[in-house]
């Protein structure tokens, strides 16, 4: 049995979770929302393997320059040694000047290139986490006038209030769908911090799995609500 977090069982959760919507709940707005959460769920890990790849022309920058410092230390050094035209201390140490700005630009050169690749990957990763985090709003829009109470006839209705046709097992099952599809989403960034081994990015990532954790517990508290009110007309 695999202990590791695998792609394609979230994309199988995820796809359904889209069918029971689809079963349940047709033409709905929340299934057109399960529609997206399968859609990034099959994406994720190769959009997070594509991220984590070397960027090829960056990599080849930096290499380049690598063998330009290689070699104009190499060249320095040679001309120290074989040349007879050093006549005193203040011409070595002024080629031994020469040298260490070489290093110190070319060396500084090379780091730029290896922080603006971190910089580009980094960049599109948090633009998927954000992605997942927005979707985790609409969710979250999409419950959030789903009132137990109304439900079960414990409220009266107002002009301005929500039009309310669902059963309270029906309620149940769409807060149910909206719960399920938070940790689908939160499990998408598990696999995005799995892909993409960043400082920035793991805290971008714990951030989206705390607003799911947090917006699923206030649905299971609508849920629970919802349980005990029906357990209460049963007894």
């Amino acid at each position: 049995m695999s202990t590791s977090l695998e792609p394609r069982f979230i994309v199988e959760t995820a796809e359904r979770l889209r069918k029971r919507v689809a079963e349940r709940f047709p033409g709905s707005g929340l299934l057109g929302l399960a529609d997206s959460v399968v859609g990034i769920a099959r994406a994720a890990d190769e959009r997070g393997t594509a991220i984590a790849r070397p960027h090829v022309p960056l990599r080849v920058a930096a290499w380049a320059l690598g063998a330009a410092l290689l070699a104009g230390l190499g060249a320095a050094f040679l001309e120290v040694r074989v040349s007879r035209s050093i006549g005193s201390i203040a011409e070595l140490l002024q080629g031994a000047d020469a040298a260490a700005n070489l290093t110190l630009l070319l060396g500084a050169a090379i780091l730029s290139v290896a922080k603006l690749e971190e910089s580009i990957r980094r960049k599109k990763a948090l633009a998927l986490i954000h992605e997942l985090k927005e979707l985790a709003h609409v969710v979250d829009m999409h419950q959030l006038t789903k009132e137990p109470a109304a439900a079960t006839g414990g409220v009266t209705r107002t002009e301005s209030s929500p039009k309310r046709t669902m059963t309270p097992f029906e309620l149940g099952r769409y807060l149910d769908y909206c719960s399920e599809m938070l940790s689908v989403l939160g499990k998408i960034a598990a696999i995005y911090g799995r892909r993409i081994q960043d400082p920035v990015v793991l805290e971008a990532v714990d951030g989206a799995e705390d607003l799911t954790t947090a917006l699923a517990g206030k649905i299971w508290q609508k849920i629970a609500i919802l349980n005990d009110r029906a357990g209460a007309e049963k007894r």
